[in-house]
């Protein structure tokens, strides 16, 4: 995997094509996170500049949007043409969430 994840994967899910719309157009972007046994959520909040990772676990994990970041900039890059600079942009862990209690009920979290 490069930088995390498989960029041409991923962008095969993501045309605008395969979508009906512009992912770029959103405000916010849903990117579920599968964690070998785990589900967790991260958001590309484009409105608020904002690289959010919300896990029921209350993990903190920095290489998901560390990847998520690369991901964004190559997105933008890939369907504009343009660089964007995401250096401002704040990363966040989401505290205020409720917590899983067991082993199996993660996808009800996401």
């Amino acid at each position: 995997l490069e930088n995390g994840y498989n960029y041409r994967a991923i962008k095969r899910w993501t045309s605008q094509w395969k979508l009906g719309y512009c992912l770029l157009d959103c405000d916010k972007i849903f990117v579920p996170i599968h964690k070998d046994i785990h589900w967790c959520l991260a958001v590309i909040n484009k409105k608020d500049q904002k690289f959010q990772y919300l896990d029921s676990l209350k993990v903190r994990d920095h290489n998901v949007l560390r990847a998520l970041a690369k991901y964004f900039a190559k997105e933008v890059k890939d369907n504009s043409g343009k660089d964007i600079d995401i250096s401002s942009w704040e990363q966040e862990f989401i505290e205020d969430l409720p917590a899983q209690e067991n082993g199996n009920t993660c996808p009800i979290f996401v």
